[in-house]
């Protein structure tokens, strides 16, 4: 009787986990999807020739000192164009992983 009683308490918290596991990456996939055009302007304004003179212009100190412009730093779209790379590689594993 124990070992049922402790099973289902297991089996409770795996289901537990997993639901709140599953919303959140749901919602994570839903924000994702959401901002999805953006980054890929994003990615292909930092690989433009646009990019480029933007950040010459920045350099040059033509550009405002109090405009953020994060965009116009080389490794910060450069990380988050990596990052993406490499979330999609973990669901394409994890998307395997499913089907077997």
């Amino acid at each position: 009787m124990m070992q049922q009683i402790e099973r289902i308490q297991t089996m409770e918290q795996a289901m537990t986990a997993s639901e709140q596991a599953l919303t959140a990456l749901g919602e994570a996939l839903e924000q994702y999807r959401a901002v999805l055009p953006q980054l890929n302007a994003l990615k292909e304004y930092y690989f433009s020739p646009q990019w480029r003179q933007d950040y010459a212009d920045d350099a040059a100190g033509n550009i405002p000192k109090d405009l953020p412009r994060g965009v116009l730093s080389e490794d910060g779209v450069f990380n988050l164009i990596t990052e993406q790379n490499e979330l999609m590689d973990d669901l394409r594993t994890l998307a395997a992983q499913h089907q077997k």
